[in-house]
């Protein structure tokens, strides 16, 4: 049987007020298209659903009219869990009408999963049997059971961990051990002659972050060690690291699939993918699809100043592509050169001036003392700006300013 494992879509994110939105559609409108052409008899979809738990109405829009598609009318399962960016209420208010489609929107640790399913998808799709966090599924001619654990802060676990403990590592550890029982006690479920997978949406020690991911520990939530899942299943699909990932040091398959699109400039170059499961009760292999939806997010690095930037842009360079610019410069770019540069290239984000070090631009004071005052307001106007030259304009100015100034003293 084959599995999708996608998660982190962040439905609703912005780069620098720069709608992703459309980019989020092509890569739903890739990820069904893609389920279709694999024959996928599961979608499992690891938390961060929307980008914040109060998301724009046009990415709710988005969220309902894909999964729909992707439940196919029932004869598709897909299994979306929350995460710490979700607000799990607010996810799984349209669970009983989801439920009817193929769809489990499971909140918070410890919800029932529970489905509706027509008669006349029976075939394709029967819950056998469900509990808190697990669910036993006949999905065609195989058996799946799945343990699910959606993000669990301690606000969602409704637990306490601090009774008892004195340290940040005692309460690290009693976290990870909390959560390696709720996953122990799913996975005591398990048959052999089922597929036997995991879901949930944790930050495993050791995993490699990127900038645009928030830091899981807002909320009570803390670092999960790798030994925390149950050897017995064959698969645990993970949300929240950007970057797909193994996890090496844990006693299973543990994976991260990884966000659909870069979502910070740090993650520029990452390829992006789904990861595909093909899976009986004995056996199972992994497979990356990369996805082609989305822009890339790139950065230049502009040596020779402005000029050298419009010539890429003359040649086209990253046409299609989000660009972080630093741009080395002796004066300041003015809103006009700024706004150009933006006209030439509508996909640049941020643009980062880097002038001469302050360190360069040091003087020592017996040095300055023979300098005519011209010179010195240049020295003083490049160290409280960062390296960068006034204009000619500015030193006139001032010198005029100087000039009245003594006039006034002069008379006083």
């Amino acid at each position: 049987m084959r599995i999708l494992h996608t998660s982190d879509w962040h439905l609703g994110r912005t780069l620098e007020g720069r709608s992703r939105l459309p980019e989020q559609e092509a890569f739903l409108a890739e990820l069904c298209d893609i389920a279709d052409d694999t024959d996928a008899r599961l979608i499992l979809v690891a938390g961060d659903i929307f980008d914040t738990v109060n998301p724009p109405a046009a990415a709710e829009e988005l969220f309902y009219e894909a999964v729909s598609r992707l439940g196919a009318d029932g004869r598709r399962l897909v299994l979306i869990i929350a995460g710490n960016h979700d607000n799990p209420e607010r996810l799984c208010a349209a669970a009983p009408l989801a439920g009817k489609q193929g769809i489990l929107l499971l909140g918070k640790p410890g919800e029932v999963p529970m489905l509706t399913l027509p008669a006349e998808t029976a075939d394709a799709v029967r819950l056998l049997g469900s509990g808190p966090g697990w669910c036993d599924l006949q999905l065609g001619d195989e058996r799946v059971q799945v343990v699910a654990l959606p993000y669990p802060s301690e606000a969602r676990l409704d637990a306490a961990l601090v009774d008892g403990v004195e340290t940040e590592s005692e309460l690290q550890a009693a976290y990870s051990d909390r959560v390696r029982q709720m996953l122990a006690q799913g996975a005591s479920r398990y048959a052999t002659d089922a597929i036997r997978l995991g879901i949930s949406h944790l930050f495993v020690t050791g995993g490699v972050e990127s900038d645009s991911e928030r830091p899981i520990q807002v909320g009570g939530a803390f670092t999960v060690s790798p030994r925390a899942f149950p050897a017995e299943a064959q698969y645990v699909a993970l949300g929240h690291l950007h970057k797909a990932q193994q996890v090496r040091s844990a006693p299973g398959h543990v994976r991260y699939s990884g966000t659909p699109l870069a979502y910070s400039f740090s993650e520029a170059g990452q390829a992006k993918s789904v990861t595909l499961l093909e899976a009986t009760p004995s056996a199972f292999t992994t497979k990356e699809i990369l996805l082609s939806a989305g822009k890339p997010l790139v950065r230049w690095r502009a040596t020779e100043g402005p000029a050298q930037v419009e010539e890429w842009c003359n040649e086209g360079r990253d046409s299609n592509a989000w660009v972080d610019l630093e741009i080395h410069l002796h004066t300041s770019l003015s809103l006009e050169e700024t706004a150009r540069l933006k006209r030439m290239h509508p996909g640049l984000v941020s643009i980062r001036p880097v002038f001469a070090a302050q360190t360069e631009l040091a003087v020592a004071a017996d040095e300055r003392a023979g300098l005519p005052i011209d010179e010195l307001f240049v020295l003083f106007y490049q160290q409280r700006n960062a390296g960068a030259q006034p204009a000619d304009e500015t030193v006139r100015l001032f010198l005029e300013l100087l000039h009245k100034a003594q006039e006034s003293d002069d008379t006083a």
